[in-house]
């Protein structure tokens, strides 16, 4: 046997996919599902996961998989938990993996429900800052000043002028208790949280950023770089919160300024083509600085 079908054999969702070329969603799911093991029932709604690992014919997943509409992962997640409940099948876990549109907005409402429930589901949210399945419209989650095709930056506009919905500590509210952040730059920290969430019972989130290199404009090559200069700079804050209370973060050995980060992404470059932007630039880094003070993320020696 080749070590490409030992791989294939091993892999729970495995390449063949039609995911753009470094994707970090497709990479998300693959050590989501390395860390979870076999015995889970996956929900996906709409999106790009979908779209990327449903070609007809043929299927990367190998676990059981359920696609449904845009809004409603929480209901039918919250539906096979019952099930399995009343089965009596303890031993296999209800896991939603879903993207920020459905998440952040179009499904919201159910996942607010699934948490005051306290349904035993352990929501994943792969975070790549827009609706990029349909086009790069602007959500919840895309990030303050980026261009998005439904608010794009031009003469009269600076691109997306609201801030990004602050999701993990909403959900916290509903009093989960686990939370956490995570990002594809750091796939064992990654896998450590989706173990850690799996021992919990009742509803658990998780949200990972997942650089989009069509959407957010760099190559791809690039993804796993521009995940950690994103967590660097304080703009993607990287922690754990377990019953409400914050207790581990991802600490940033240099600090770095989120220009570092944004110039590496067309979907900011209208605040660098012009002295427009150098107000817009200066309250982007004020959003990270507050983010490092929030939750401690600087190491004592670390550089300020």
């Amino acid at each position: 046997m080749s070590l490409q079908q030992i791989a294939r054999k091993e892999a729970l969702f495995f390449s063949g996919h039609r995911a753009c070329h470094g994707c970090g969603m497709a990479l998300a799911v693959r050590h989501i599902l390395k860390a979870t093991g076999k015995n889970v029932i996956v929900v996906t709604p709409t999106g790009c996961l979908e779209t990327f690992a449903s070609p007809y014919g043929y299927s990367p997943w190998q676990v059981p998989w359920i696609h449904h509409l845009f809004e409603n992962a929480p209901s039918i997640a919250s539906g096979v938990a019952a099930a399995l409940k009343a089965q009596g099948r303890d031993s296999v876990r209800v896991l939603v993996i879903a993207g920020d549109g459905s998440t952040f907005d179009i499904g919201f409402g159910a996942l607010s429900g699934m948490l005051e429930r306290g349904d035993d589901v352990l929501y994943i949210c792969t975070d790549n800052g827009a609706y990029m399945n349909t086009g790069g419209q602007r959500s919840g989650a895309s990030p303050t000043y980026s261009s998005t095709t439904t608010d794009p930056a031009g003469k009269e506009s600076l691109g997306k002028t609201q801030m990004m919905k602050d999701l993990p500590a909403i959900v916290a509210a509903h009093s989960a208790p686990y939370v956490a952040t995570a990002s594809v730059a750091f796939l064992k920290d990654l896998q450590k949280k989706v173990k850690k969430a799996m021992l919990y019972h009742g509803p658990r989130y998780i949200q990972i950023d997942t650089p989009c290199p069509s959407g957010w404009g760099f190559p791809p090559e690039r993804t796993l770089e521009i995940g950690r200069t994103g967590i660097d700079c304080g703009l993607v804050p990287i922690f754990e919160m377990e019953n409400g209370k914050i207790t581990s973060t991802h600490k940033i050995k240099k600090k770095i300024p989120v220009t570092d980060y944004l110039k590496a992404q067309t979907r900011f470059g209208h605040l660098f083509s012009d002295n427009r932007g150098q107000a817009e630039l200066d309250e982007i880094q004020a959003m990270a600085d507050r983010n490092i003070e929030r939750y401690a993320l600087l190491r004592e020696s670390g550089n300020k």
